[in-house]
């Protein structure tokens, strides 16, 4: 229980820290953070809301059926009749005449009757702006198949798209009306291809219509906006942010990697008397001459002017981290987000990794002399020999468990000797135990062999006390070096996460690297030397 003189001495004590001068969600070190995982959605209903789900369906779900196959009848002829004999690869022209009014029209609003059918309210929001202004139509935050309404709203403007889709029955019939941007798997120029159409269409002075781009890259909980991808951006042409918000009780449209599947949600969603969305227009964003020179800080540009307006967060959280927590969880690893935020931090500082074996020995040379000792923002500034900044700051509070603006090197040390060597290698163990052990006696004390987990594994919540018993063999009160590196040779999967998380980062790399050429070529102005600044 929490005394009244304890809540006083906390307030005593914070009040004696200095304030930080920046915003940081707080977390242990390289553990999970306090911000909310975006790729996770759990859905729990009540035994009401299932009693209601099983009443209301009875009902509902077949009639609604009934309706969905009555529109889709309806709907098919015509997506044949306005994609019959034009081309869907190649050289592609936009479709004009009666073939524009069929898709733009009718299609479009017999789209919004199949939506109807299936219960869904929609309320639009501002003036969709014409594909002279806002050739690109960039729509956050992205959360499920249901997202599609907002094609629908914008009259059928182009997609993105894979080129299998095209082959699926019914539903491709209804891609081709959209006449997407194709995406290849096979074709190792297809990305490459994809933001020159991109380019081509959305500088065509309103030949073609929009082109619908989902930045975020994949679908999260709408708790935040993650990192746009950059090619609705290389263009450099006015784009036309779109807000998605679906303001219901019972959410039952959030279709992300860890959570209900597709069929449930669906099922779900029959089962409501009604489910409300919004579509929201803002105005066109028009870039500056600096922001058409660099689709990333465009990019935040945008993202940020729609995180205001729907009133929540930004985060660097990007499509390959989502695919490194999906892995963390797999391997039931509770520090799947710090890493993340490590990484994040390290980019923004331009902290290289490349000849890292000297930087870590001479680091490990003063983490070893300290001897546990802590230290403060001043001296992790100059043994990283970096000036203190708002990006230090933040790598320095990860660590900074107790917001007492100290921590300890050693900690440091071992998080940035995982990250670079990923593999529990007889090095990075040797390594680890050497740095906290204290007095070089060869054997770690059950208190600093807590602080070796947290730091070098990211383990969170343990029995420290009986997993030292299982680990101290010989029940010396002690572990020695033998006995620890039997525990990290029996849990390889750490080493598995941390290799992906780097694998992951390479791919990213080479993404960027990618569009920053791209973006050279297509604009001469191109400055290389913002790019370097950027995060």
């Amino acid at each position: 229980m929490v005394t009244e003189a304890h809540v006083s001495d906390c307030q005593r004590q914070a009040a004696r820290m200095p304030e930080r001068a920046f915003v940081l969600p707080r977390q242990q070190s390289l553990l999970l953070p306090a911000v909310l995982n975006p790729f996770v959605h759990n859905v729990k209903l009540t035994k009401t809301e299932k009693i209601k789900c099983a009443l209301l369906g009875a009902f509902l779900v077949p009639v609604r059926t009934i309706g969905l196959l009555i529109v889709v009848m309806l709907t098919w002829p015509v997506a044949v009749i306005a994609t019959f004999m034009h081309p869907v690869k190649g050289a592609m022209k936009p479709l004009t005449g009666w073939r524009r009014f069929l898709c733009q029209k009718v299609l479009a609003r017999l789209g919004r009757l199949f939506f109807y059918c299936m219960g869904f309210r929609v309320t639009v929001k501002g003036q969709r702006a014409s594909s002279e202004d806002a050739p690109i139509l960039a729509v956050a935050p992205h959360s499920g198949f249901f997202d599609a309404i907002v094609c629908l709203v914008a009259e059928l403007p182009s997609t993105v798209s894979r080129l299998e889709n095209l082959a699926m029955p019914v539903f491709g019939r209804f891609l081709r009306c959209l006449q997407p941007v194709l995406v290849s798997r096979v074709d190792p120029n297809s990305r490459k291809n994809t933001i020159l159409e991109i380019e081509r269409r959305a500088t065509s002075g309103g030949l073609w219509p929009q082109v619908l781009i989902f930045p975020e890259g994949t679908c999260t909980n709408r708790s935040c906006l993650i990192t746009f991808k950059q090619g609705a951006f290389i263009p450099g042409v006015p784009v036309q942010p779109v807000l998605l918000r679906y303001p219901n009780k019972l959410d039952t449209v959030t279709w992300t990697w860890q959570g209900p599947k597709s069929k449930t949600l669906l099922l779900q969603t029959l089962c409501q008397p009604y489910t409300d969305v919004e579509v929201e227009f803002l105005p066109p964003y028009i870039p500056s001459e600096n922001e058409k020179a660099t689709p990333a800080v465009f990019g935040h540009a945008v993202r940020d002017v729609m995180a205001k307006a729907l009133g929540v967060p930004v985060t660097d959280h990007t499509y390959e981290d989502c695919r490194l927590m999906i892995s963390a969880g797999e391997l039931t690893l509770p520090m799947e987000a710090g890493l993340v935020e490590f990484t994040k931090i390290s980019r923004k500082l331009n902290l290289k990794w490349d000849n890292i074996q000297k930087v870590l020995e001479s680091f490990a040379a003063i983490a070893r002399s300290g001897k546990g000792g802590r230290i403060g923002i001043e001296e992790f500034s100059s043994f990283l020999k970096i000036p203190v900044s708002p990006p230090l700051r933040e790598l320095f509070s990860l660590f900074d468990r107790d917001n007492d603006g100290t921590i300890d090197f050693r900690e440091y040390v071992i998080g940035v000797t995982v990250l670079c060597k990923p593999a529990n290698t007889e090095e990075t163990i040797q390594m680890a135990f050497q740095l906290f052990d204290m007095d070089d006696d060869q054997r770690i004390t059950q208190e600093e062999f807590s602080s070796v987990l947290r730091s070098s594994l990211g383990v969170a919540d343990l029995d420290v006390s009986k997993l030292f018993s299982e680990i101290d063999v010989d029940k010396s009160g002690f572990i020695n070096y033998e006995e620890f590196k039997a525990y990290a040779d029996a849990h390889p999967e750490y080493g598995k996460l941390f290799t992906t998380y780097l694998e992951l980062q390479r791919y990213q790399a080479l993404q960027e690297a990618e569009l920053t050429l791209t973006s050279s070529s297509n604009h001469p102005h191109h400055d290389s030397t913002s790019d370097k600044k950027e995060d």
